[in-house]
């Protein structure tokens, strides 16, 4: 999953070379690891989707943005690391609930 997470950002958010990146760039990253965060879950592997997705992200973030020479990339980076682990956690969850037919009211 980590391999996958970085090849999409490179994909995605590669060949940037100034200023911030585009809407369609960051929203094509989120879709497309919103595909593999799902499917993984839906197959039983969601601590592999949280784990992978977030490892991922966080290596494909700091070889991105490390040559900042201010060091504040590393906050980048840390938020990066914190919002994939939420948002994969939370996505996973809920897949895994769906996949089951578990009903919120039932726990």
């Amino acid at each position: 999953m980590g391999v996958v997470t970085a090849g999409l950002w490179a994909g995605w958010l590669g060949g940037t070379e100034s200023g911030p990146y585009e809407v369609w760039q960051v929203a094509g990253l989120v879709l497309s690891l919103l595909v593999v965060v799902c499917w993984a879950a839906f197959r039983r592997h969601a601590v592999a989707a949280v784990a992978g997705t977030t490892a991922g992200m966080t290596v494909a973030a700091w070889c991105d943005w490390s040559d900042d020479s201010t060091g504040l990339f590393v906050i980048g980076v840390a938020l990066v690391l914190h919002g994939s682990l939420f948002a994969t956690a939370l996505v996973s969850t809920l897949v895994r609930h769906v996949a089951r037919g578990t009903r919120w009211a039932d726990r």
